[in-house]
């Protein structure tokens, strides 16, 4: 069974963040989104993926890498 995709409500509880970071870090940080029609949709695995990656991280802590 394939993963089911999430809004940016559920996103932003999933990493314990406002609606407001997760449309920032969609602009300004590549945060692997989906638009399906006016709305923002996530796969867990790819979002999990992506801050592993440090793509969350803050610019202090993305500078050390």
């Amino acid at each position: 069974m394939s993963e089911r995709w999430l809004s940016v409500e559920e996103i932003a509880a999933y990493l314990g963040v406002s609606k407001d970071t997760v449309y920032a870090w969609i602009r300004g940080r590549g945060m692997p989104a989906h638009r399906i029609g006016r709305l923002w949709k996530f796969k867990t695995q790819e979002v999990d993926e992506w801050v592993k990656s440090g793509g969350a991280a803050d610019e202090e802590g993305r500078n050390k890498k």
